[in-house]
């Protein structure tokens, strides 16, 4: 890939988690003056909320047209667990334009024997979605593990930002990127030396969560060409402390010429 001379002047792209929007980032952007971001909505959130993808490479599109509307041509890519997922995808489909790719505690893919469990598990969030009042389903969406460095004012807090959504189109958009629909990208990574060395792919994580933390250190232990930072944090790191986040990427783009 081609490198770019003015390196802080390589717009950065960011990608939100499931339930929320390009907003979601606001406070980190604040925090990075000088430095060209797009916060953009996924399909089936925010202003794209009427947008649905059938999976991951119809999301891929998505991702190269919205970037070509906006006439981005050359980026870095950060996104954050269903975005990081989705940012982990496009990269292996190897995007001429992409030079650099940040994950915030995102997966990278099950074994083929793990996933028809996963489907049938994000199926019954799905369904719950679609049939129940959307503050009820949050309410013990928020109670799962990886939550669980959440307090109850901070629990209530995300709750209300995300009431905003439309159940159907969340519903819509968790059956087409579950987890197990997604493949196995860790065999990607590992083979990245050889396919993709030239783009460099570092992977956050927040010590506290304790899943995602773990999964990071597995790719590392298994050889997968990522450079593994770690934050004293939980899941959602760039929404509990969005300074040192923020100033976690400008030393990633300061180390990403």
């Amino acid at each position: 890939m081609a490198s770019n001379p003015n390196s802080q002047e390589l717009p950065l792209v960011l990608l939100h988690g499931l339930l929320g929007d390009g907003r979601d980032w606001q406070p980190v952007i604040e925090a990075l003056p000088g430095i060209d971001c797009h916060a953009l909505d996924l399909p089936g959130h925010g202003n794209n909320r009427g947008l649905s993808v059938t999976g991951f490479e119809q999301t891929h599109q998505w991702l190269c047209d919205a970037l070509k509307a906006l006439g981005i041509a050359q980026y870095r890519l950060a996104g954050y667990s269903l975005g990081g997922r989705l940012a982990l995808y496009h990269a292996s489909r190897a995007p001429a334009g992409l030079q650099a790719l940040l994950l915030e505690n995102c997966h990278p893919g099950l074994p083929l024997a793990e996933r028809a469990a996963r489907i049938e598990h994000d199926e019954c969030w799905a369904r719950r979605f679609e049939r129940e009042p959307l503050a009820a389903v949050l309410a013990d969406w928020y109670r799962q593990g990886v939550f669980a460095d959440l307090d109850e004012a901070a629990r209530a807090r995300q709750i209300a930002r995300r009431l905003g959504n439309e159940g159907h189109a969340i519903a819509a958009m968790l059956r087409a990127t579950s987890l197990g629909q997604q493949p196995d990208l860790a065999a990607w990574l590992r083979a990245k030396p050889l396919v993709g060395a030239r783009l460099p792919v570092s992977w956050l994580s927040g010590s506290r969560d304790h899943k995602f933390h773990q999964l990071a250190c597995q790719l590392v232990k298994q050889g997968c060409n990522i450079h593994h930072l770690t934050l004293d944090g939980g899941h959602n790191l760039h929404a509990s402390q969005p300074e040192r986040f923020a100033s976690c990427l400008r030393d990633w783009i300061a180390s990403t010429p």
